[in-house]
């Protein structure tokens, strides 16, 4: 071969690897801009609050932890039987369940009340029967058991 056939190959290969490159170029450039023929037309995006779309399942409560320490104030020395009773004691003593005395049923508190407050409370602190030691929440403390009952057994014909 010739010098002059392999310079003319050469430049042809040269040729078309830049024609390559220059029609790929033309083609992205034509694929990535906009034609003007769009609509142009402004469109309003209406933006929402985030808080709006995006709202908490369920909420979680924490109840207080009252540490009373002076018990001559009055606030402080109130604690809520019936709070105690709705929260802890409705379950069994609201339906009857397993032999419980219902709440506001005078028939079923009548002897339990006439054993004595001091006897009724003893036995809801420790349990007795079915019924499990301060109605099966060890968190409660022995004064709010004590009002839970008194509660209890006044709203159904006692007066402790």
């Amino acid at each position: 071969m010739s010098k002059q056939s392999e310079l003319r190959s050469l430049l042809e290969t040269v040729f078309v690897v830049i024609g390559t490159l220059v029609g790929a170029i033309i083609i992205i450039t034509f694929a990535t801009t906009k034609s003007d023929t769009e609509d142009t037309t402004v469109k309003v995006v209406e933006n929402k609050p985030v808080e709006e779309n995006v709202q908490p399942v369920a909420e979680v409560k924490v109840a207080e932890n009252n540490t009373a320490t002076d018990n001559n104030s009055e606030e402080n020395s109130l604690i809520s039987g019936e709070k105690i009773s709705q929260v802890n004691c409705i379950l069994c003593h609201g339906a009857g369940v397993m032999g419980a005395p219902k709440i506001g049923d005078a028939a079923q508190w009548e002897a339990r009340i006439a054993q004595g407050k001091d006897k009724l409370i003893d036995h809801a602190i420790k349990g007795i029967n079915m019924m499990p030691a301060k109605g099966g929440n060890a968190a409660l403390s022995d004064e709010e058991v004590a009002a839970a009952v008194i509660w209890m057994a006044n709203q159904s014909g006692g007066s402790l």
